[in-house]
């Protein structure tokens, strides 16, 4: 099966996921910017994390299809596996905002982090075992530090706000700092993986 009717799907679903999580968005009754920051400072703030995560995803989604040109069920399983934890996150971004940051829905935004890296490691595994000992794939990705340090640091966050200050906040706010810090290691970009991807198209 060719990849063009996965990665049409995919898009639509990752589109609808965005859209759900900006409909979440509370109106401000007041017009002003005062009534902005109160009735929906946080939820913007959560929104725009949530956000970051969902666009990480179809980048680094897009660029894997590109170098890949049949798809087998296996792989069609595991695209779904990691599309069922996205659509979860409008649901784990809302409790977050609506609790103001209380550790119980961060742990539980910080699995849904952690279970959608998982699974998009997986997808990737199985694409590069379907595309054997030559992968470009497995060219492309490398070593994958990104790849392995992304769940130390969702774990690292969830664990803090598990068991750090549960009475107050701290413990919340380096969960928080984990979830940031992994978004923004992803927005670096990685020059090799696009230099592969010009090679292997250039090839095929």
């Amino acid at each position: 099966m060719r990849t063009s009717r996965l990665e049409a799907f995919s898009d639509g679903v990752l589109a609808i996921i965005i859209t759900i999580m900006v409909l979440e968005l509370k109106v401000p009754e007041d017009h002003d910017l005062a009534g902005l920051l109160h009735t929906s400072g946080v939820g913007l703030l959560t929104y725009l994390l949530s956000f970051v995560y969902v666009s990480i995803y179809w980048n680094n989604h897009h660029h894997m299809f590109h170098l890949v040109r049949q798809v087998s069920g296996e792989v069609l399983w595991a695209n779904l596996a990691l599309l069922f934890c996205l659509s979860l996150l409008p649901f784990t971004t809302a409790w977050m905002d609506e609790s103001t940051f209380e550790p119980t829905p961060v742990v539980v935004y910080g699995l849904n982090l952690l279970a959608a890296a998982i699974a998009y490691f997986v997808l990737q595994t199985v694409i590069i075992r379907q595309q054997g000992p030559e992968s470009p794939l497995r060219q492309a990705v490398g070593a994958d530090l990104k790849g392995k340090l992304s769940p130390v640091l969702n774990l690292a966050g969830i664990l803090s706000a598990l068991v750090i200050d549960r009475s107050g906040r701290i413990g919340v706010w380096i969960a928080l700092a984990c979830f940031v810090g992994t978004a923004i290691m992803w927005l670096i970009p990685d020059r090799r993986i696009d230099r592969v991807v010009r090679q292997h198209e250039t090839v095929t």
